[in-house]
């Protein structure tokens, strides 16, 4: 099966462009990425906190089949409606560095729209490693569950 969820990373760089265009209107895509009940079923995590505005922060916790958690926060930094949000994004307990993400939503027509995400790594060695994870299988999952959920709410 296809990956709809695109991602680009070039040799040599500190970053991940990830694009995915989908059916569904850009607000209600914007609307699936900053209200805490629907970024909870996509996601499949706890919201502790989601405070979607400039200067806002977030918290997650996501549980393995194993029981164990595993805790994810950021801060935002920009957040413009239904165009872009930057915000860090920061995994607990773990050997990787905080790492920057632009989220840039835009209007493809009245009933599809795309995301391109640039995410950016402290260094070229944490943006491979991050590669060497089921990365790219695990954020085509998210956004086919995304573009579900979200179907569910047109």
């Amino acid at each position: 099966m296809e990956q709809k969820t695109k991602l680009n990373a070039e040799d040599g760089r500190q970053e991940i462009i990830i694009t995915r265009e989908f059916d569904l209107p850009l607000e209600l895509l914007f609307t699936a990425y900053v209200e805490p009940e629907i970024v909870a079923q996509w996601m499949g995590t706890k919201v502790v906190k989601l405070d979607s505005k400039k200067h806002g922060s977030y918290q997650f916790v996501t549980t393995d089949p194993k029981g164990n958690e595993h805790h994810f926060n950021g801060t935002i930094h920009e957040f413009v409606p239904n165009q872009k949000i930057t915000r860090t994004f920061e995994m607990e307990h773990t050997d990787f560095p905080v790492q920057l993400e632009f989220l840039n939503f835009e209007k493809v027509t009245d009933v599809t729209s795309k995301l391109t995400m640039q995410v950016v790594y402290k260094s070229v060695e944490d943006r491979n490693n991050m590669l060497k994870l089921p990365f790219a299988q695990g954020i085509n999952f998210a956004h086919n569950r995304l573009q579900e959920i979200a179907n569910k709410l047109k």
